[in-house]
């Protein structure tokens, strides 16, 4: 479904990326691991178009989509649910799922994917008419996640999306995440938790300063005692 070939990105004269090869076929969870600053927000951004290739290209279901710009990504089946969540803080949990659906014109199926994020994260029923700043972290990860889905992406792009939350919220995004694929959307995951990254993954990148250092099955390198000392505090 996705390819990122020899994709070189930079930041003025600093390379972020440099060189970096990955692939999600349709139906998997990948994710990419590694520690601050190697690349794996540049990665996403990369795909979805924020930021554009120095060498390189993106290729999605066959096309060439390096140069197209955010908004036609996301009309082509790309959308993503961004590190420290981005919602609208001076909307509404309603309002802020409408914004997602902005490319639906029928308002029936509008109506139907709001009421399948209300049926995933009860919560966000509760607070629909509350404005999404006043809400949780954990709820609006929640509200983040829901308003991506509801372009009704083919790929999903889920950028940190346990950062800070507590224990008890994590396993329910997580939970979350395993129901999405469950119904067909393809995911890929950027994610410091290594540990519930690989444990809800089926393959996995491991990037170092802007290159792709271990690639594999996500149970493999999860045993992996290079992957065990450096990111999993084992």
């Amino acid at each position: 479904m996705l390819t990122l070939e020899n994709v070189s990105v930079s930041y003025g004269a600093i390379e972020a990326l440099t060189g970096i090869s990955i692939h999600v076929e349709k139906g998997e969870v990948v994710t990419l691991i590694g520690a601050n600053g190697a690349g794996k927000t540049t990665t996403l951004r990369t795909i979805t178009g924020l930021l554009k290739p120095r060498l390189g290209r993106v290729v999605f279901e066959g096309n060439d989509v390096s140069a197209k710009p955010t908004h036609r990504l996301v009309a082509l089946g790309i959308s993503m649910a961004p590190e420290g969540r981005g919602v609208f803080a001076n909307l509404s949990v309603r309002e802020n799922l409408q914004m997602g659906a902005y490319l639906q014109k029928d308002r029936s199926e509008v109506a139907h994917d709001m009421e399948r994020s209300f049926q995933m994260f009860p919560r966000l029923k509760e607070r629909e008419n509350q404005k999404a700043g006043t809400l949780s972290g954990g709820e609006q990860q929640m509200l983040a996640i829901s308003r991506a889905l509801m372009s009704r992406p083919r790929l999903l792009l889920l950028d940190e999306p346990s950062l800070g939350l507590a224990p008890l919220v994590v396993h329910t995004i997580f939970e979350a995440i395993e129901e999405i694929r469950s119904k067909g959307t393809t995911i890929l995951l950027v994610e410091q938790n290594a540990h519930a990254a690989l444990s809800h993954s089926d393959r996995a990148y491991v990037l170092e300063t802007g290159r792709i250092v271990m690639e594999g099955q996500s149970k493999e390198l999860a045993a992996d005692p290079r992957i065990k000392e450096a990111y999993l505090g084992e």
